[in-house]
Formats: structure tokens, sequence, C-alpha cells
């Protein structure tokens, strides 16, 4: 396993990593750290969250775990150490790291959308109030506003200048709101090109 700890798959996700997948390994003493006795992998697809990689990897997780306790009765399994120099610790998601800094490319800000998506949720300030990001797609270069600032307002919902290129907002959630399309949250609320977010 690449990630160990707490949130391995959400840090996946934020990483850009392209593929993921389940272990199932011997325990001892270490963090995730024993030897591994059956791995099963699986890309990870471009609009995966933390939400739908999880539950594709607990499917396969019983799978991988039918094959190693049949490998195991068998005796077919030799326990394969693993590589600690290949190993990053994955922190728990916190969420002051899921505040969204509109400096970042927008290609990490998208990947770090969908990593806190269901929890702790990536989210940014609109007219001082908080805004819940739960889905967005990643647009080229456009303008010369500063990172944070709506340079779009288009019908599948507000455009951010972020860093680099820019960030469509799809689906958001206005402070003790519901969640709304982007093109419903640019109707009921009208934002501004030039307004700015955060």
């Amino acid at each position: 396993p690449a990630w160990r700890g707490a949130a391995p798959i959400a840090r996946a996700i934020a990483a850009g990593d392209k593929e993921s997948g389940v272990a199932i390994m011997q325990m001892e003493a270490g963090l995730d750290s024993g030897p591994v006795l059956w791995e099963e992998r699986v890309p990870i697809a471009p609009d995966d969250t933390a939400a739908s990689l999880h539950d594709r990897l607990a499917r396969l997780g019983g799978e991988a775990l039918r094959h190693a306790l049949d490998g195991l009765w068998a005796n077919r399994l030799k326990p394969m150490p693993q590589d600690a120099a290949l190993v990053t610790y994955a922190r728990k998601l916190k969420k002051e790291e899921a505040l969204l800094d509109w400096r970042l490319p927008a290609t990490t800000l998208e990947r770090l959308v969908r990593a806190f998506n269901p929890s702790p949720v990536a989210h940014t300030l609109f007219r001082d109030k908080g805004l819940r990001v739960w889905q967005t797609r990643v647009l080229g270069a456009g303008g010369d506003q500063a990172p944070g600032s709506i340079s779009a307002v288009e019908k599948d919902g507000v455009v951010v200048t972020c860093g680099e290129d820019r960030l469509q907002l799809l689906a958001v959630q206005p402070a003790g709101k519901g969640v709304l399309s982007g093109s419903d949250f640019a109707r009921g609320y009208r934002p501004q090109v030039g307004e700015v977010l955060g």
C-alpha cells in the first residue's frame, strides 16, 4: 500500500494518483506495515470522489479477503514484505485544509473538491458566508482576474479564476441551504463577474 493511516482514499485522490486498491496483510505492531498476503488494484476515475472510490474499494475488499482466506487455507500464499521507502502517511482530514486556496492551480483544487467529498467538504466564502463546493470542472485560462475572482457566469455555473486556469462550480451549498446545481446557484444568487470568493 502506498498510503498508510487515517485517510488513504482521500489522500490518493488529492495527490492525483492514477490507481488505488486494497491489500490484505498480516497484523504487526506498526501502522499498516505488515506483510501483504493479497492485493487488488483499481484505477481512480477522473470523476471519483472519496465516497465513490470508498464504495468500490469496499466491494473489492470482500473479494480480496475471500481470495486471501482461500489461499491461506490451501497454503498457497507467501507474505510479501512492504517496501517502507514507497509509503506515505495519510494523515487525518481536517476541516481547515478543506478551505479552498484559489491561488492553487485549478487541477489541484478540482482534486481536493473530490477528495473532501463527502467529508469534510471543500468550502470557500461567498458574500462573507460559507459556501460548500461539491463538484467542479477545470477550464482553461481566461482573463487576467486575481485568484478567487468570478471570471464568468455561465449556464452550468460560475467560473472562478485560480492560480493557474479556472474552475467552474457545478454543485455548491450556500450556508444553511441544500445543495444547488451551478446553474441554480447562478440564477438564484446572481453572482457578478468580478466578485471574489474566499
